[in-house]
């Protein structure tokens, strides 16, 4: 029988894989973020607000701690609009 050490060994290298897939998406979602909050949907093709208005409708789906830990690895912050009017 296995111990518990072999065991958990086979699952180290998976959960190391995991995590830095995590942080690559967290990277892309932090700059997509960053990127539409910049974008005037008014000068855009329309194909182009389309695809933005999808992003953008996934990145809102995301939690507040998600979106702020995507912010923060592409170190970017979002200004309020309604804070800055």
């Amino acid at each position: 029988m296995p111990s518990r050490d072999q065991e958990i060994d086979p699952v180290e290298p998976e959960l190391e894989i995991l995590m830095n897939e995590r942080q690559s998406i967290l990277r892309v979602v932090g700059a997509s973020a960053a990127l539409i909050a910049c974008l005037d949907s008014k000068r855009l093709p329309l194909g182009a607000v389309e695809a933005a208005d999808m992003v953008a409708t996934s990145i809102n789906d995301l939690s507040e701690e998600t979106l702020q830990d995507a912010l923060n690895s592409v170190h970017a912050e979002i200004e309020d609009d309604a804070a800055t009017a």
